[in-house]
C-alpha cells in the first residue's frame, strides 16, 4: 500500500499478483479496471503475459464499477467498520482473511448461495466448536464465523 500510487508502483503490484496467480488452482481469466492514468500499458502487458484479459471500464459509465464498489462496501460494512486497524501489515492480514472468507465460505445469492471458490476451504483446526453436526470456525477474533457440516 502507498499513499500516492503511480504507474511504476501499480505495475510492480501486477508483477507481485502474477506470482500469486501461478499458485491458484483456478486460473484468473479477466481483470476489470478503470481508465486511471496509473494503469499504464506496462501494467496491462504484465497481466496479458499471464493470459489474463484486461478489460477497461467505459468512460463516464459509473454503472460499470458497480461490482467493485459493492465488494468495497461489503468489506467496509462487514469487516473494517468493526475493527481498529493499527498499521499496514495488520490491514493486509485482515483483508487477506476477509477475502479468503468472502470467496471460499460466504454464500452469494447470485451463485445459489454457494461460495465462488470452494477450493479455498481448509479443514477446521482441532478445538473448533461443533454442535449437532455443525462445526464453527472463528476468523478475525470472532468477527466472522464459518460454519460447515461436521465430519
Amino acid at each position: 500500500m502507498t499513499e500516492n500510487p503511480d504507474g511504476s508502483w501499480v505495475t510492480q503490484q501486477a508483477r507481485n499478483l502474477t506470482w500469486d496467480l501461478q499458485e491458484r488452482d483456478l486460473p484468473v481469466r479477466f481483470l476489470l479496471r478503470d481508465n486511471d492514468a496509473k494503469f499504464s500499458a506496462a501494467f496491462d502487458e504484465v497481466l496479458r503475459a499471464e493470459d489474463v484479459e484486461v478489460i477497461r471500464t467505459p468512460v463516464e459509465a459509473p454503472e460499470a464499477n458497480v461490482i467493485a464498489e459493492r465488494f468495497v462496501g461489503t468489506v467496509r460494512r462487514e469487516c473494517l467498520d468493526w475493527m481498529l486497524i493499527v498499521n499496514h501489515r495488520h490491514l493486509e492480514r485482515v483483508l487477506r482473511t476477509f477475502v479468503d472468507h468472502y470467496n471460499g465460505h460466504r454464500p452469494h445469492r447470485g451463485l445459489g448461495l454457494a461460495a465462488p471458490a470452494r477450493t479455498n476451504v481448509v479443514p477446521l483446526p482441532q478445538g473448533a466448536s461443533s454442535i449437532e453436526g455443525v462445526s464453527r470456525r472463528d476468523r478475525l477474533g470472532g468477527l466472522i464465523n464459518e460454519y460447515r457440516t461436521a465430519a
